[in-house]
């Protein structure tokens, strides 16, 4: 710290020495009267402003230099033709500084200034030098020697001379050789920093494409599975209204079955009531009459008793049969949400128990290029499209009862088999799965001949552990879950348009049913190397089972 303060205050009286000393030369400058006095000022001043001012510099030993050539001063013109090559040298303007210290190694030839010819050369073969003109170099310090043995000079102390010089411009070029190989050094670890945190940007930007194309896919697939589940909900509260409508009718039914057999019984009792009153007066004149119109009104009255109460029974018998029918229908609506087995248990328990299964294989498939796409088609075509598309894929899993629909997410598509207490069908999910992409391959060329756009998808497969349950009271869902669940969307997403991608723990239980060629370990997000098989097709003569 000491010596900090000391240098710096070394500093400041140099640099108010210099501003004293400029201040003062110019005052002399003013004072000056001859020529030969006003030459050697601008000089002083060009030296003193060399370190400070470099543009001040030159212009003060060029005034120098015109006087020094106006008063015919060979000597004092090469000085101050020299320290304006410096000026032009420290300004990093090589191009003037050669031509005035050209210009001042010829005036010093004629003042016979030997050291400032030794200067001017070495000054002008450091600039050829650094211009990596060597040749040039060469011929200036040949025509140095040249001149001093003409003039008589002994050249072996020219050449004492310039040797101290070259060992001094050796030893510098090896400082700054150093210092090159240095900074070369620190470029080239500054490079390969450079390079890291550019494949590192591309990373990251690479990932944020991806993270935003999933965010946008899922909030796509979020508002389908909304307007899924908002229609559903509807045809439920339907249902359910419905099933209202029919149990109120049914009971206002009964109310009124009930009241006619009351009344039945009334009118029987009031028949049986006249028939004793008719036997109580039986001696008198109508008897015969009036117990014969009072059968016949019996007679009547029962008759249309029993045609009303027939009537009552045929209505209350269809109303029952719509409510059977009703009942059905919201059977078969839970059949197409739930698996039967889960179904069965919500009715009769009101609940249904999550259930860990050992062996699952779970399909997934997704569309390619749907944002695209969906943008070339009106909305009405782009729904009627994905329903299409879905119909077949439920058709072709309708063959197989092995396998259960869990989900349409927006353009995504889930299944699974295993799910029924029975041992999973990996055969049969790869056979449908086959299915699939050949369905999809068929709607591609009528609709590649209609000109339309069309769908292609990936499908992924894997087989592992998994948990399935139902979760929610009023508006339940059925789904499983698990590392299973996210390895087959994995799957999916490392695959490739109408092929179908598998695990290796598929691919070890279908080895010998199907044709299948080995991808490698491939990257997959968050899981790592995977090792990933496409399914070429079925072996011949093989058998498609579990």
């Amino acid at each position: 710290m000491r010596l900090l303060i000391i240098f710096a205050c070394c500093l400041f009286v140099g640099f108010a020495f210099g501003q004293n000393s400029i201040e003062d030369l110019k005052k002399q400058l003013e004072q000056a009267g001859s020529s030969k006095e006003k030459m050697y000022l601008h000089y002083d001043l060009a030296e003193a402003y060399l370190r400070s001012n470099t543009e001040a510099s030159i212009e003060q030993a060029k005034l120098a230099h015109r006087l020094a050539t106006e008063i015919n001063n060979s000597s004092m013109g090469a000085e101050a033709a020299f320290l304006v090559g410096r000026g032009y040298e420290r300004d990093r303007d090589e191009r003037n500084a050669e031509v005035w210290y050209r210009t001042a190694l010829v005036k010093a030839k004629d003042a016979g200034d030997s050291d400032l010819i030794i200067k001017s050369v070495e000054r002008r073969s450091r600039l050829a030098e650094k211009d990596r003109n060597y040749r040039k170099a060469y011929q200036i310090v040949e025509e140095a020697f040249n001149y001093f043995s003409q003039n008589g000079t002994s050249i072996s102390d020219l050449e004492r001379k310039y040797e101290q010089q070259r060992k001094a411009l050796d030893q510098e070029r090896q400082r700054l050789q150093a210092e090159i190989d240095r900074l070369s050094e620190e470029k080239n670890l500054l490079s390969s920093d450079r390079d890291q945190l550019q494949q590192q940007q591309q990373r990251l930007v690479q990932e944020k494409q991806q993270v935003e194309q999933e965010v946008n896919k899922k909030e796509e697939r979020l508002a389908d599975v909304s307007a899924a589940k908002a229609k559903a909900d509807s045809l439920a509260q339907l249902q359910e209204v419905k099933v209202k409508q029919l149990s109120r009718q049914k009971l206002e039914q009964d109310n009124v079955l009930k009241t006619q057999e009351i009344e039945l019984n009334k009118a029987i009792m009031e028949a049986e009531r006249s028939q004793r009153e008719a036997e109580r007066n039986k001696e008198q004149r109508n008897q015969l009459m009036i117990l014969a119109g009072s059968g016949i009104l019996l007679t009547l009255l029962l008759l249309v008793l029993f045609l009303i109460s027939r009537r009552n029974r045929r209505q209350l018998k269809d109303k029952n049969r719509m409510i059977e029918q009703e009942k059905e229908r919201s059977n078969e609506l839970l059949l197409n949400i739930l698996p039967a087995n889960i179904a069965e248990e919500l009715r009769e328990y009101g609940k249904a128990q999550t259930r860990k299964y050992d062996e699952v294989t779970v399909l997934f498939s997704d569309f390619i290029n749907f944002s695209r796409i969906s943008e070339q088609l009106s909305p009405e075509e782009l729904v009627e499209e994905l329903d299409r598309c879905f119909k077949g894929f439920d058709f072709i899993i309708g063959n197989y009862p092995e396998i259960e629909k869990i989900k349409t997410i927006g353009d995504a598509y889930m299944c699974a088999s295993g799910l029924d207490d029975r041992k999973t069908m990996p055969g049969s999910m790869i056979k449908a799965a086959l299915e699939m992409q050949e369905y999809l391959e068929e709607q591609k060329q009528e609709r590649m001949r209609l000109g339309k756009p069309y769908f292609e998808a990936r499908i992924g497969i894997h087989t592992g552990p998994a948990v399935a349950g139902v979760v929610g009271v009023n508006k339940f869902a059925y789904d499983i879950w698990g590392d299973t669940v996210n390895t087959a969307s994995r799957m999916e997403t490392n695959g490739q348009a109408g092929r179908v991608n598998i695990s290796e723990a598929t691919y070890n239980l279908i080895k010998y049913q199907f044709d299948c060629e080995y991808r490698g370990k491939v990257q997959a997000k968050n899981k790592g190397l995977i090792d990933m098989y496409f399914v070429k097709g079925a072996r011949a003569g093989a058998t498609v089972s579990a």
